[in-house]
C-alpha cells in the first residue's frame, strides 16, 4: 500500500490480479483513470477503484465491448452508483444464468431424443446455443432498457403537468370491459404498471416487441402484480403482426413509428388486425421537443448530435396526421401540455448520455467537466425544458 492510502499502477494490477498493461491500456482508453497523478508523476490508485474495476471485468466477461464498457461505467466517476452499479450487474448475470438454464435444458431433451431415438430440431439447439448471438442482444437489451428507464424518471419527477404521460395517454383510451388490447413496442410495460389498477374487468391485453428482453423485463414486473392474469406477451417484429385480421378493439405504438422503417406496411397490418370501429392509438413529438437539451450540448461541444436523425421529422405531430389519414378514416390529433423545471444537473446528464446520438464519443473522456458545465447553467434556478408530445387517435 502507498502512503496516503493510494496505490502505485504496479500495486494496484498485483493486488487486482491484472497485469499491469491491462491497468495502462484501461487508463488510455479513459475506462479507468487512475485518482490522482502525484508529483512525480505516478498514476495513483485508491480502493474505491477496485470497485470500479471489478464493474469492467464483470461487463467484460458478460460479454460486453470496451466501448460498451466505457458507455456504461461513464458516469462512475461521481462515486455515488455503487448500489446501482452492483444491481445492474446483478441483473445481467440473472439474464446469463436464465439463459445457460434454457441452454442446459435443451440439451438435456437432445440427450433424451437421441436415446430414444427421435428426431432433433438440431436448428432449434444450434440458434439457443449461440452465445455470442445471446450476449449482443443481452448488451442491447441493457442499453434500451436502462436508457428509457433515465428517460422515464426524468419525465416522472420533474414535469409540471400533474398528470403523468402514461395516465394521460390512458385517458385517451377510452378503455372499455371487454376490450382485446395489443401494443407494439411495449418496452418494460411501464404504460399498464402506472395505470393498473384502472383497467376494466374482463380485458385481454397483450404485449409485443421484438426485443426478447424486453418482453421479459414487462413479465417480470407486471407478473408481480394482482392483474398478472391479464396480460399475454408475444415477441415479433410490428412489419408481420401474427394475427388473424379483426382481432383487436385497440392497438397501442407509443414513441414507435418514428423508428419503424416501412411505417405504410405496419399501419396497414394495425388496420388489418383492428376490429371494424378499432381505434389505433399512437405517439410522437413536435420539432420543438426538448429543445433546450439540444441547445446544451451544442453549447458545450457544437460537434456533438443527439439524434441520427430528427424523430419528428420521420413521423412527428407536424407530419404524421397526413400519413395516418391515408391508412385510416378518421385521424385526431391530440396534445398534451407539459414541461420539465429541473434543478439537479445528474437528471440532465443521464439523459443526455440516454440518447441515441454521438454523445458518449465527445463525452467519454469530458464527463466530469460537462457535468460541471451543466451545474453552472443551474446556478440562477432551474432549467426549464419544453415538451411538445401529442398522440393520434385513429378509426378504422
Amino acid at each position: 500500500m502507498a502512503k496516503d492510502g493510494y496505490y502505485t499502477s504496479g500495486e494496484f494490477a498485483r493486488k487486482a490480479n491484472v497485469t499491469l498493461r491491462t491497468i495502462r491500456y484501461y487508463d488510455k482508453q479513459g475506462i479507468l483513470k487512475p485518482s490522482r497523478i502525484d508529483e512525480n508523476g505516478y498514476r495513483l490508485y485508491t480502493d474505491s477503484d477496485f470497485a470500479k474495476l471489478q464493474k469492467i471485468l464483470s461487463l467484460k466477461y458478460l460479454g460486453f465491448s470496451l466501448e460498451e464498457i466505457m458507455t456504461i461505467t461513464i458516469n462512475d466517476q461521481d462515486q455515488d452508483f455503487m448500489r446501482e452499479s452492483i444491481d445492474l450487474q446483478l441483473n445481467l448475470v440473472r439474464k446469463k444464468i436464465d439463459h445457460l438454464n434454457m441452454v442446459e435444458q435443451s440439451l438435456k431433451e437432445a440427450s433424451k431424443k437421441l436415446e430414444s431415438k427421435q428426431t432433433i430440431d438440431w436448428e432449434e439447439i444450434v440458434q439457443l446455443i449461440h452465445v455470442t448471438n445471446q450476449e449482443h442482444s443481452l448488451v442491447d437489451q441493457y442499453k434500451n432498457a436502462s436508457n428509457l428507464d433515465v428517460r422515464i424518471r426524468l419525465h416522472k419527477e420533474y414535469s409540471t403537468n400533474p398528470v403523468r404521460w402514461f395516465p394521460w395517454i390512458f385517458n385517451q383510451m377510452d378503455l372499455k370491459p371487454g376490450y382485446s388490447v395489443l401494443e407494439i413496442g411495449c418496452g418494460t410495460g411501464e404504460l399498464w404498471m402506472e395505470n393498473l389498477e384502472r383497467i376494466p374487468k374482463d380485458v385481454r391485453i397483450l404485449l409485443s416487441d421484438q426485443s426478447a428482453g424486453m418482453i421479459q423485463d414487462a413479465k417480470n414486473r407486471l407478473g408481480q402484480t394482482g392483474r398478472r392474469d391479464i396480460f399475454e406477451y408475444q415477441v415479433f417484429d410490428c412489419h408481420q403482426i401474427p394475427f388473424e385480421k379483426e382481432s383487436f378493439d385497440l392497438v397501442i405504438a407509443n414513441h414507435l413509428l418514428f423508428y419503424i422503417s416501412d411505417r405504410k406496411h405496419v399501419l396497414k397490418e394495425v388496420k388489418r388486425v383492428l376490429k371494424p370501429g378499432g381505434i389505433f392509438l399512437c405517439s410522437t413529438y413536435g420539432r420543438n421537443h426538448m429543445k433546450e437539451i439540444t441547445q446544451l450540448v451544442q453549447a458545450f461541444d457544437s460537434e456533438i448530435t443527439l439524434s441520427e436523425r430528427n424523430l419528428y421529422e420521420e413521423f412527428g405531430l407536424e407530419n404524421g396526421g397526413g400519413e395516418l389519414s391515408s391508412i385510416f378514416s378518421k385521424v385526431e390529433e391530440r396534445c398534451y401540455e407539459d414541461s420539465l423545471f429541473v434543478d439537479r444537473a445528474e437528471p440532465i446528464v443521464d439523459y443526455i448520455l440516454s440518447c441515441h446520438g454521438n454523445q458518449h464519443e465527445h463525452l467519454s473522456r469530458r464527463y466530469l467537466e460537462f457535468k460541471e458545465f451543466v451545474r453552472q447553467r443551474l446556478e440562477n434556478g432551474a432549467f426549464k425544458i419544453t415538451k411538445m408530445a401529442g398522440i393520434f387517435i385513429c378509426s378504422k
